[in-house]
């Protein structure tokens, strides 16, 4: 009789929150391994972030020096010298490239005709 009675107690109580918790945790692996980024983004990957880190360190921006204190003001500046860079580089490429459909429009213009 006492057996039973601390079976009806403790032991029956315990497997049902056992079997909830287990069926709780299982539904919320199944619930994160599901969920994705917003569409039309990417999750960034470790070769994007030493690209990007490599970019920034072109321009003068060293993750080593400095502290907390002008942490955002540095790395702000280096992402504005970048994308300086950045806009020279397209620059120099439309204007070759405006040079030599020029230079091909000229040619075209000068031949002979038979």
């Amino acid at each position: 009789m006492k057996s039973n009675s601390l079976n009806r107690l403790f032991v029956l109580p315990m497997r049902g929150s056992l079997i909830v918790s287990a069926a709780l945790m299982a539904t919320s692996a199944c619930v994160y391994a599901q969920t994705s980024p917003e569409p039309g983004t990417h999750q960034v990957t470790r070769a994007e972030v030493r690209h990007e880190l490599e970019e920034l360190e072109s321009v003068g921006y060293n993750p080593s020096q400095g502290g907390d204190s002008n942490y955002p003001a540095d790395i702000q500046a280096a992402e504005q010298r970048l994308e300086a860079k950045h806009q020279a580089q397209r620059n120099a490429l439309m204007s070759g490239n405006q040079a030599a459909q020029i230079g091909e429009n000229q040619t075209v213009q000068t031949r002979p005709t038979p």
